[in-house]
């Protein structure tokens, strides 16, 4: 597979059309086989959705998120730690939000890191495949408001309002009416 790339100048994300580089947090990048450059992503839950919808391109090559166990602050190293996504361990259900001011998965390279992340800020550790669709495609909103109602409101960070659309994701509906 094609190694992580440092964030370009100028790197635009796949679905919002912002720049990376307005938003903190941590990232993701996705190789397509065939294509020299990567997808970027302003947050890793958007490149977990871009995998998980049913129309987007399945010729996934590899697919790198921030590794917060090897970055500074709060993913904010414009893209120097990254690991594979499938071996990365995610804290969700946090009272923390990621750079969108959305709820996020937040993805570690050190379990023991995530754990640490995970007492801090609530949420708990999972891997990749067990991070369920309603987290990521609209019942985030829910698990991050109780998350944060239980932290209360002066426990979310700078800027952390503690509102915002988190369930912006939608899974499409099959045709077969399921």
């Amino acid at each position: 597979p094609p190694p992580p790339q440092p964030i370009p100048p100028g790197a635009v994300a796949e679905f919002c059309g912002m720049l990376l580089s307005e938003h903190d947090g941590p990232k993701g990048q996705i190789f397509l086989h065939g294509e020299t450059e990567p997808h970027w992503f302003a947050s890793v839950r958007d490149a977990l959705v871009y995998l998980r919808l049913p129309e987007t391109p399945k010729n996934i090559a590899a697919v790198y998120v921030t590794d917060l166990a090897r970055s500074e602050g709060n993913g904010t190293a414009q893209g120097t730690a990254w690991v594979a996504a499938d071996q990365a361990f995610y804290v969700i259900e946090s009272r923390r939000l990621g750079g969108m001011r959305l709820a996020e998965a937040f993805p570690f390279s050190d379990p023991a890191a995530a754990r640490r992340f995970a007492e801090a800020n609530g949420g708990r550790v999972v891997r990749l495949a067990e991070i369920p669709d309603a987290y990521l495609f609209g019942d985030a909103e829910a698990a991050a408001a109780q998350g944060r109602q239980a932290a209360g409101p002066g426990d979310l960070g700078p800027g952390d309002s503690g509102s915002g659309d988190l369930g912006r994701h939608q899974r499409p509906e099959r045709g077969d009416g399921s």
